[in-house]
């Protein structure tokens, strides 16, 4: 029988992901649209926008934020172009994205000594072969399969290469230890469901001299250049964007901090990240045709929550259009290079009780989709 009561909110996508509960565009405080972004009030909301963005997430005091163009990709395409090449490349992934960042190190900026630890979806490499005099690139979170590092004892405290960090679907959901991450990118339209096209980057102290101290040998556009003359161009970290940002965008990023801050902050946000996930924990334990992607409990992300189904590829089209046209479940399917199944953003912006109200519904659609053939 068809389940009478509907999620609140349909909005499942792992990106953009969903606007945090009792969002209105009326509540932006838009008083910086039509303004440049080099006037005091352009500059006054962008500096607002990084420093909130350090208290909330305890970045430590004597490293960078900074808002930079093209959302996540952006900030990493500039990480990985503007620091690496002085060092051996030890690129660890598991899942697109993650292979994408190995693929441009090898095939872009066409590095020799480059290793890549990899596993397949589903799975994390041993990430203790990492080397600790080398440059490491990882993501924290894979988006498109489901997996995340549990944390970061596999990092040194002694290394001497610096570890790049693509975190876009952990920050604000996972806890992030700052001290064995030199550079961390995100965007503002995963954890937080902002708007999309910046991009932020975290840098530590050893990443700052790094760039202070290295040339790299290929030419760099003019968005990537985070110096002058030697020395880290401070501006950036400080409002003085590299390019012309959205004012509006700027505006409901401020709005999803602001919202951060009052449910209690980034522990608050963590909490209702986990709270989701053990929903959907709970209910894949109770039916055997579901079950997650990710195969060991510690690595199951909370955010990008991935799940096969014992369908065909087929069925699973039809399961997740079956839940878009009832407005049950939107942008569900998993991502186009993963394996076929579900993924279910989980953030900190969804609320438990839409978790709760839709898993009736994939019960419905299951039985419909496996008993229709």
């Amino acid at each position: 029988m068809i389940p009478t009561i509907k999620p609140h909110n349909p909005n499942f996508s792992s990106g953009p992901c969903s606007k945090r509960p009792g969002y209105e565009l009326t509540q932006l405080d838009i008083s910086t649209l039509g303004r440049s972004h080099r006037s005091d009030i352009g500059k006054a909301a962008l500096q607002q926008a990084i420093e909130q963005t350090k208290s909330l997430l305890k970045i430590p005091t004597d490293y960078k934020v900074g808002i930079v163009p093209a959302s996540d990709t952006g900030a990493m395409e500039m990480m990985l172009w503007s620091l690496l090449g002085e060092k051996p490349v030890d690129v660890c992934y598991w899942e697109s994205f993650g292979k994408g960042w190995f693929s441009d190190i090898q095939n872009q900026l066409k590095l020799n000594n480059v290793n890549a630890l990899t596993a397949d979806y589903g799975q994390l490499p041993d990430l203790t072969l990492a080397n600790p005099d080398h440059d490491i690139v990882f993501t924290w979170n894979g988006t498109t399969s489901g997996v995340k590092v549990a944390n970061a004892d596999w990092i040194s405290e002694k290394r001497s290469g610096l570890t790049i960090c693509d975190a876009t679907s952990a920050v604000f959901a996972m806890p992030m230890d700052w001290e064995k991450l030199d550079v961390t990118t995100f965007s503002w339209q995963k954890v937080l469901g902002g708007e999309g096209a910046h991009g932020m980057i975290i840098l530590s102290p050893a990443a700052v001299a790094r760039l202070e101290s290295y040339t790299p040998p290929w030419p760099l556009p003019k968005i990537f250049r985070l110096t002058q003359n030697g020395k880290l161009i401070d501006g950036i970290f400080t409002g003085a964007t590299i390019n012309t940002p959205s004012m509006l965008c700027v505006a409901d990023y401020l709005d999803a901090l602001n919202w951060i801050t009052e449910i209690g902050g980034v522990d608050s946000a963590i909490a209702r990240s986990e709270k989701n996930l053990a929903i959907l924990s709970n209910f894949v334990d109770q039916h055997d045709w579901i079950d997650f992607l990710a195969e060991q409990v510690e690595y199951r992300s909370n955010t990008s929550v991935c799940l096969r189904l014992a369908l065909t590829d087929s069925q699973l089209k039809k399961f997740s259009n079956l839940l878009a046209e009832q407005q049950v479940a939107y942008d569900i399917n998993s991502y186009k290079d993963a394996p076929s199944g579900l993924r279910i953003w989980c953030g900190a912006t969804v609320e438990s009780h839409d978790i709760e109200l839709l898993l009736p519904w994939l019960v419905w659609a299951y039985e419909y989709v496996a008993n229709n053939k």
